[in-house]
């Protein structure tokens, strides 16, 4: 059964045999243009250019399954529906006496060749997870790059849609903003909610006043983060306690709810407290980040300001009080890193490049995680089945935004690759 986005999808691009197009009053019918697809309310199509006889006729295409449709819909009491040129259907299942549009008509069912219904039947009903897994190879190299450009631009044009209101919420501070994403990028995939509030619950003007003193800011954010509302034994979170009852009385600052963050199921490595003990030693050792991120010339330039490593408390230390035998320094690793310059620096440097009409820093930001190596997770590991290895990190962050909102949804008509293994013969 052919569902109506895939009807509008043959009509779009033209996916049916146009030769002797008949209507049913028994004009010849020629399509010049198929019309612009319309995604609001009204007809299906705008400014489409049909020929009907020896008659030019510009104006709107509507499509159905079935020319019945038309009086279901109640099209006929609409006015939008009034500029109809042309009714295109699959099956015709009403005699031309009932139907009382007098809008010309065509049916496609005949027209459409055989090989194009199989191949995206063969697409949709698929149980794999990446529905063309098997008719891969066939699709060209160029396809595949072109729609990997686009995917990059659009996940990032996913982000900014979010970040554009974070800026709003902030008076337009792009200062603010950075420190915002970056607080939720720290928290990584699991904690990035939590750890957002807490950023938001506590400005960055009043870590900007206390960023030489990395006890303080250690303080401030453990303390927004509800982690220092209990009794501690060790000297260290004792100190912190008092020295956040000082400072949140001074700045009147409520903590967000201790229980948002998650523990469970993760490597110690990824707890939110060390992150926020890192997170911390970032904003000690940072002054003027926002600009350094902007002027920053070279993958390398950026990358060492990400270089921190947590206090020393935090050697023996993953949470407080659970103190482990191996000393070890909690630098952030070189994988964390490039996870915190692919999701917020080089977007964030886009989103400011684009907002400022600097054109070149839009390039380079696009080419900074072409410098980076692929990200491997169980997204690329499911590319890797069948043979799609990104060579870098900006391939690997558009194969999961084809992942993610194409092949899980099953969304071929909207995706390049889909297209191309439609239209192609057997």
């Amino acid at each position: 059964m052919i569902s109506e986005d895939f009807f509008q999808f043959i009509w779009q691009y033209s996916l049916y045999d146009s030769s002797n197009l008949i209507s049913a009053a028994g004009e010849s019918v020629i399509v010049q243009y198929p019309g612009k697809l319309n995604k609001d309310s009204g007809p299906d199509f705008e400014e489409a250019k049909i020929r009907i006889g020896t008659t030019l006729l510009v104006g709107n295409v509507e499509l159905h399954l079935k020319t019945s449709d038309w009086f279901k819909h109640g099209h006929q009491h609409n006015k939008s529906y009034e500029n109809i040129i042309l009714h295109v259907v699959l099956e015709n299942d009403l005699p031309i006496t009932e139907n009382e549009t007098h809008i010309p008509l065509i049916e496609l069912n005949s027209h459409i060749p055989k090989h194009i219904l199989q191949n995206y039947s063969t697409l949709q009903y698929t149980l794999r997870t990446i529905p063309c897994a098997q008719q891969l190879p066939q699709v060209s190299s160029l396809t595949k790059e072109a729609w990997l450009s686009r995917l990059l631009a659009e996940r990032w044009e996913m982000k900014f849609g979010d970040w554009s209101e974070l800026l709003r919420q902030n008076a337009g501070d792009w200062r603010v903003l950075l420190y915002w994403r970056l607080a939720a990028n720290f928290g990584f995939k699991t904690n990035a909610s939590p750890f957002l509030a807490l950023a938001q619950s506590l400005p960055v003007n009043i870590l900007a006043r206390h960023h030489k003193n990395l006890f303080q800011i250690e303080a401030l954010l453990f303390g927004q983060a509800g982690m220092l509302d209990q009794d501690f034994k060790e000297e260290y979170p004792f100190r912190l306690k008092q020295e956040y009852e000082y400072l949140s009385k001074k700045y009147k600052l409520k903590p967000i709810p201790s229980h948002l963050w998650k523990f469970m199921r993760m490597r110690p490595a990824n707890f939110p407290s060390l992150r926020i003990a890192q997170f911390a030693a970032l904003i000690h050792q940072s002054l003027h980040l926002f600009t350094q991120i902007i002027s920053s010339s070279s993958l390398k330039e950026l990358s060492a300001l990400f270089e921190v490593t947590a206090s020393d408390y935090w050697d023996t230390h993953f949470r407080f009080e659970e103190e482990h035998s191996k000393n070890s320094p909690k630098n952030l690793g070189a994988d964390s890193v490039k996870n915190i310059i692919i999701n917020t620096i080089a977007p964030i440097r886009f989103m400011y490049s684009s907002h400022s009409g600097l054109g070149n820093h839009c390039e380079t930001s696009m080419q900074l995680i072409e410098q980076l190596p692929a990200e491997k997770n169980n997204i690329t590991a499911e590319w890797a089945e069948v043979n799609w290895i990104p060579e870098n990190a900006a391939q690997s962050q558009a194969l999961i935004q084809l992942f993610n909102h194409y092949c899980q949804e099953k969304k071929c008509l909207s995706c390049s690759i889909g297209h191309s293994i439609i239209r192609s013969r057997p």
